[in-house]
C-alpha cells in the first residue's frame, strides 16, 4: 500500500539519512582495512639533539599543572637544548602554583619561563600564537595540562624528523584512568579507534591526518610556513595541520610512542569536549574544504578522506532525524525491512554493520587486553548514541556561524580508581542540552511502545540502544552536577547558601524525574486509548481484505466499530469528511450490511464474488483513510497542550536552578571569595 505524501516524505528522508550514515561507517571500515594492510617503514635516522621548545598551555588546572611541569622537567634531554614555556592564562590559584614551581626549576638550571599574556583572547590558539613570537628553536613540542610525557619521549620522537619535509609527528594517547568508570572506558575505546585505525591508516597511506593538539612535535618552519596558529575555530590543531598538508608538508603518526593522559571523569566535561571537537570540525570544513577540493596537487583519495574527516560529525543530526522519523513510519505501517520477507536478516545486517564489525576491528587492533576492550564496546555504543543531541547542537552552531567561547575540559588529577573528584573545584553543571536529551529519551520510550504495538519488534533493540544512550547521558549530567561556587581559588567549607542549593538541586532532580515519569505514563495511556485502537483497526482491515468468510468479516467490522469513536475528526487542520469518524462509522455500517447479504447467497454465485470485492475495496479505502489519520492522533490539540505544559514545567525547574546558581555567584562576588 502506498504511503500518504507526508509519510512518503518522511520515508525518503529516513532512507537518505541511512545511506549517508552507512557511507561514513563503510569509510571507517575502509580505514580499518588500510590500517591493517598498508605498512610503511618510517625513517628514524639520528639527527642529534636539536633545540626543542616545549609549550604547555594551561588555564585553571590546579590539580594537574604541577604533574605536567614535573613530567616535562624529567625528560631525558640536554637542558641547554630544551626550553620550556608555561603558557598560563589562569585566573585562579593555579598561577601561584606554577610560579613557585617554575622558580624552583629555574634554580636547578632549567630554561623554563612562566608566560602570562594578561588576556584569554584567542584562548589556547592565542596562547600558542603568542608563544611563537619568543620561540627560537628548531622544533616545538606541545602538551596539554592533563598529559604525562614519559622521560624518553623526545629522544624517541625527534629522530622521525630525519626527512626535511616532515612537518609534525603525532603520538598516540594513553589513558591513565581508563578503568575509572564506564564513561572513561567508552572514551578510551573511542580514542583508540581514532588513533589505531584512522590516524594509523592515514599516516601509512599518505592521506590527510590531523594533529590532535597535544602529545606531538612540530617543525617550527612548518608552523611559520603554514600561517601559524589561527583563532577562528575551536580546533586550532586540526586547522593548522590541514593547512600544513595543503602546503605540501608531510606528517607521521607514531603508534608505538604512547603519552598517557587523563580522561574526563565528569559527564558534563566529556560533553563539553565532544561539543568542541564536533563544532570545530565543521568550522574547519567551512574554512578549508573548498581549498582542499580545488587544489590539483592533492590526490583524489586524500581529498575524499579530508572531506569525510571534516564533515563526519554530520552523522549525529542524521541519527536524530532517523530517530524522530522511525516511530512515524512504524505507526504508519511502512515496511522498513531490508528483506521484507525475512526480518531476521535485517537485524543480522545491523549487527554485522555495527557491533560485529567493531568487535572484529578490536580483535585486530590489540595484541593484549582484547577481551577487556570488547567488554567496553556496549559502553561506547550507548555513549556515542547518547552524544547525538550534544553534537548535533554543535554542528548546527557551526553551520549557522554562531560564535562560542573555547570551554576547556576540567581535569581533577584522577589516576587511581579510588580517587574522587566530586568535591573538587571546576565542577560543571548540567546544561540546557540535558533537557533535549530527556525529551529524546521519553520519545524513545514511546517509540519502543509503537514498535511493539505495531508488531515490529525487530526495531525495539535498535530504538532501545539510542533511548538508553539519551537517558544515560541525561542522568549522568544530573548526577555529576554539584552546586559549588563559581570561583575556584581555594578549597573551602560549604556555606549555608550552598547547602541549601544542594538540597534544592536534589529536590529539582526528583521533581524532574517525577515530571518525566508522569509524562511517560500519560504518553502510554494516550497511545493505548487513542492510537493503539487505530493500529488494531488497520490490522483488522488487512484481515478483512484477505478473508472469504462473511461471518468473520462481520465480526471484524463490529470489532472495528467498537475501537473507533462514534464521532469527531482528529484532523484539526483543514479537516475533511474522509477523516470524520461519523462518516467512517456509516461506511462500516454499509460494509456490515453488505457482509450480511453476502452470507445469504451461494459462494459460487456472481453476487457473492461481487459483494466480496466491494467489501475488500471499501476496506482498502477506509484503511488508507485511517492511516492518514494516525499522525494527527499523535498531534491532537489535547496532546499538544499537555506536551507544552509538560515541557514548560521542566523548563521552569531548570530556570529555578539557574537563578539559584546565579545567586550563589553573586554571593561569591559580594563576599570577595
Amino acid at each position: 500500500m502506498a504511503p500518504n505524501p507526508f509519510t512518503g516524505f518522511v520515508f525518503y528522508i529516513f532512507i537518505a539519512c541511512a545511506i549517508i550514515i552507512i557511507s561514513y561507517t563503510c569509510n571507517f571500515y575502509y580505514l580499518a582495512f588500510l590500517s591493517g594492510r598498508r605498512k610503511e617503514n618510517q625513517d628514524t635516522v639520528s639527527i642529534g639533539e636539536p633545540t626543542v621548545t616545549i609549550h604547555l598551555p594551561i588555564y585553571n588546572e590546579k590539580y594537574v599543572a604541577s604533574r605536567l611541569i614535573n613530567s616535562v622537567c624529567d625528560l631525558d634531554y640536554p637542558k641547554q637544548k630544551m626550553c620550556i614555556m608555561v603558557l598560563d592564562d589562569s585566573d585562579d590559584n593555579t598561577t601561584e602554583q606554577i610560579a613557585e614551581l617554575v622558580e624552583n626549576y629555574k634554580g636547578k638550571g632549567f630554561d623554563i619561563s612562566h608566560i602570562r599574556r594578561g588576556t584569554r583572547q584567542g584562548y589556547k590558539a592565542g596562547a600558542l600564537k603568542y608563544a611563537m613570537k619568543y620561540t627560537k628553536s628548531e622544533f616545538v613540542a606541545i602538551f596539554d595540562a592533563d598529559f604525562i610525557p614519559p622521560t624518553w619521549y623526545l629522544k624517541r620522537a625527534i629522530p622521525y624528523f630525519a626527512k626535511p619535509n616532515i612537518g609534525f609527528v603525532q603520538c598516540r594517547w594513553g589513558h591513565v584512568n581508563e578503568n575509572y568508570s564506564a564513561l572513561t572506558q567508552a572514551q578510551a575505546l573511542s580514542l583508540d579507534f581514532h588513533f589505531l585505525v584512522e590516524q594509523k591508516a592515514k599516516s601509512n597511506s599518505h592521506l590527510f591526518m590531523n594533529f590532535n593538539g597535544t602529545a606531538g612535535i612540530w617543525r617550527k618552519e612548518c608552523i611559520d610556513d603554514s600561517g601559524g596558529w589561527h583563532t577562528a575555530t575551536l580546533v586550532e590543531d586540526l586547522d593548522l595541520s590541514y593547512r600544513a598538508q595543503m602546503k605540501g608538508w608531510k606528517c607521521l603518526f607514531l603508534p608505538d610512542i604512547v603519552v598517557n593522559a587523563e580522561l574526563p571523569v565528569q559527564m558534563n566535561g566529556a560533553k563539553r569536549q565532544q561539543f568542541r571537537w564536533a563544532k570545530g570540525s565543521i568550522q574547519c570544513a567551512i574554512k578549508l574544504l573548498g581549498g582542499i577540493l580545488l587544489k590539483r596537487k592533492i590526490a583524489i583519495d586524500a581529498k575524499l578522506q579530508a572531506f569525510v574527516q571534516l564533515t563526519r560529525h554530520i552523522v549525529f543530526p542524521l541519527m536524530l532525524i532517523q530517530f524522530l522519523a522511525l516511530p512515524i513510519l512504524l505507526a504508519s505501517n511502512v515496511n522498513l525491512y531490508i528483506v521484507s520477507f525475512l526480518p531476521v536478516v535485517t537485524l543480522a545486517t545491523y549487527l554485522a554493520m555495527g557491533p560485529g564489525a567493531y568487535l572484529f576491528i578490536i580483535h585486530n587492533m590489540y595484541d593484549k587486553n582484547r577481551k577487556e576492550k570488547a567488554m567496553a564496546m556496549p559502553y561506547l555504543i550507548i555513549y556515542s548514541m547518547g552524544m547525538a543531541v550534544n553534537n548535533t547542537i554543535a554542528v548546527i552552531d557551526a553551520m549557522v556561524g554562531k560564535k562560542s567561547e573555547f570551554l576547556r575540559t576540567p581535569k581533577y588529577g584522577i589516576v587511581k580508581n579510588t580517587d574522587d573528584w566530586r568535591e573538587k573545584a571546576y565542577n560543571l553543571p548540567f546544561s540546557k542540552t540535558t533537557l533535549l536529551e530527556l525529551f529524546f529519551g521519553i520519545y524513545g520510550i514511546m517509540a519502543i511502545l509503537i514498535a511493539f504495538y505495531s508488531r515490529n519488534p525487530i526495531w525495539i533493540p535498535i530504538i532501545a540502544l539510542q533511548t538508553m544512550g539519551f537517558l544515560y547521558i541525561a542522568c549522568l549530567s544530573f548526577s555529576h552536577t554539584r552546586f559549588k561556587r563559581g570561583n575556584s581559588k581555594m578549597d573551602y567549607t560549604k556555606t549555608k547558601e550552598e547547602k541549601m542549593a544542594d538540597i534544592l538541586h536534589k529536590l529539582a532532580v526528583v521533581g524532574i524525574m517525577a515530571v518525566i515519569c508522569f509524562g511517560a505514563y500519560m504518553a502510554y495511556t494516550g497511545y493505548q486509548n487513542d492510537v493503539y485502537p487505530m493500529d488494531l483497526s488497520i490490522g483488522l482491515f488487512d484481515r478483512i481484505m484477505a478473508s472469504s468468510e462473511p461471518k468473520t468479516i462481520m465480526t471484524d467490522i463490529n470489532t472495528i466499530k467498537g475501537y473507533l469513536p462514534a464521532e469527531g475528526n482528529p484532523v484539526w487542520i483543514f479537516p475533511t469528511d474522509t477523516t470524520n469518524f461519523t462518516r467512517i462509522q456509516a461506511d462500516l455500517d454499509v460494509m456490515l450490511a453488505s457482509a450480511e447479504k453476502i452470507s445469504a447467497v451461494p459462494r459460487d454465485s456472481s453476487a457473492f464474488h461481487t459483494g466480496m470485492m466491494d467489501v475488500s475495496l471499501r476496506s482498502e479505502i477506509l484503511q488508507e483513510q485511517m492511516m492518514d489519520m494516525v499522525p494527527y492522533m499523535y498531534a491532537s490539540v489535547s496532546n499538544i497542550l499537555f506536551a507544552s505544559i509538560w515541557i514548560a514545567v521542566i523548563i521552569g525547574i531548570f530556570a529555578i536552578l539557574k537563578r539559584k546558581k546565579q545567586s550563589l555567584e553573586a554571593f561569591d562576588k559580594s563576599e570577595g571569595v
